[in-house]
């Protein structure tokens, strides 16, 4: 073969016959004067080598089989995209790794920090990742199990809300306003307020405790959950107050807890529901204060004496549950009789004596003297004061009674022609001066 005839010897080797076309270079000539070829028509010498047949000289692979044969290797394969949740298999594990088998073209690395709930990790566990990137800066396939329990553990969140389910979570740490809890291994936030019912200042008791909650509020945006415990007590208790609600009755008979005591009376916890024992309805005797009676956190038999079911409110007694003092008097207060009273109220025209709870008689202004000179019952009397008297008019059926404090003394006029006879002498202070004469008082009442 002459050496400016340049043949294919490759087609021998495929099989089929050499060009009879030459290809001729020139050696002699001037690379200089050689005449440049277009970058388009340059055709070197292995231009028509089929890289389908090796030199074996072993028939391709058809179009069909090499389809067939191209789809089976990409199904060994896993196609994944990043942010996708997807099930692993752990192949080994480092001093600070664990070595994630997913299916891909190459293992991912996950951090052993986040396998530190399940201290038994071992070969061949099955455990969920999250792809985070497929192939990194470095080509390596990136995985966090952390990412991938938080968005399940946001998804379960996502879901009790809608559906208002109950949720168990730990206490794991105390923030500013609040309590963070772990619910489904992700972080959500319990507001001071949501604790309990009743206020609560100390955080650091509920730290580390595992509580029930209710997912109350979510922030898709930001994925953040507001939980609250106060009010599955909330709704305790709206199921018991409904409860006795609908067995409510008048006349019945409950026993309660005092839990606050006001001015005009006190709220008493009935086991879920609230009542309020009105100071007027708390004893048959007058008190100025509840608190005077009542003590907080006792325990006390009170009857229903009306209640309201759109509005939830029940009025309680207490003094009801004892007769009422002037349909049980005893046999000796009787008209004629001396009585000892309190006083324990005082007006213009007399004082009121209350000579046992819940029965008061009146001392007119006219009844504290035999003297004829007008006298001021708030100067007389002075309320807490006790007085005897004695019981002038009695009416059990009208409840009223009428006391005298001067005829416990005989009146003084029954003896003045004794005492005092026509042209006797005595000494006696004056008590008024008139144009017309002097007023001279001998003793209280006789002037």
């Amino acid at each position: 073969m002459s050496e400016n005839n340049i043949t294919n010897e490759n087609a021998d080797l495929q099989g089929t016959p050499a060009p009879t076309e030459e290809v001729t270079a020139s050696t002699n000539q001037p690379e200089e004067t050689a005449a440049p070829a277009k970058a388009e028509e340059v055709q070197t010498a292995h231009d028509d080598f089929d890289w389908s047949i090796d030199k074996r000289n072993v028939s391709s692979y058809s179009k069909e089989e090499k389809e067939k044969y191209d789809k089976v290797y990409d199904d060994t394969f896993v196609a994944i995209t990043d942010g996708e949740l997807v099930k692993g298999r752990v192949v080994a594990t480092t001093k600070t790794d664990v070595v994630i088998n997913i299916g891909f073209k190459s293992d991912g690395l996950v951090p052993l920090n986040e396998f530190r709930d399940t201290p038994g990790l071992s070969v061949g566990d099955e455990v969920e990742v999250m792809v985070v990137e497929k192939e990194d800066r470095a080509g390596h396939l990136n995985l966090s199990r952390r990412q991938a329990r938080i968005t399940r553990a946001w998804e379960k969140i996502v879901e009790v809300h809608k559906t208002g389910e109950i949720v168990t979570g730990t206490v794991t740490s105390k923030t500013k306003g609040g309590l963070i809890v772990d619910v489904f291994g992700m972080e959500t936030f319990l507001p001071g307020s949501q604790i309990d019912v009743k206020p609560v200042t100390d955080y650091d008791q509920f730290v580390g405790k595992t509580m029930e909650f209710k997912v109350v509020k979510i922030n898709e945006a930001i994925k953040n959950a507001v939980v609250s415990h106060k009010a599955l007590i909330e709704s305790d208790i709206e199921a018991q107050r409904a409860e006795i609600m609908s067995k409510l009755e008048k006349g019945q008979v409950l026993e309660g807890t005092i839990k606050n005591i006001t001015d005009f009376g006190a709220f008493m916890d009935l086991g879920g529901l609230d009542g309020l024992l009105y100071i007027t309805d708390i004893s048959w005797g007058r008190i100025n204060h509840p608190s005077e009676v009542l003590k907080l956190d006792q325990k006390l038999n009170v009857v229903v004496l009306d209640f309201d079911d759109d509005k939830k409110r029940i009025s309680l007694g207490l003094k009801q549950l004892t007769p009422h003092p002037w349909d049980v008097l005893p046999e000796g207060v009787t008209e004629g009789q001396i009585v000892k009273g309190r006083v324990v109220n005082i007006e213009d025209y007399g004082a009121f004596l209350e000579i046992m709870p819940g029965v008061e008689g009146l001392v007119h202004v006219s009844e504290i003297t035999w003297a004829n000179t007008p006298i001021n019952a708030k100067e007389f009397f002075k309320l807490g004061d006790e007085h005897e008297a004695k019981i002038v008019t009695l009416d059990k059926d009208s409840r009223k009674m009428s006391l005298s404090i001067k005829q416990m003394t005989p009146d003084p006029w029954s003896e003045i022609e004794n005492k005092y006879p026509v042209e006797s002498r005595h000494t006696g202070l004056v008590k008024n001066i008139t144009p017309y004469g002097v007023f001279v008082e001998l003793e209280p009442g006789i002037g």
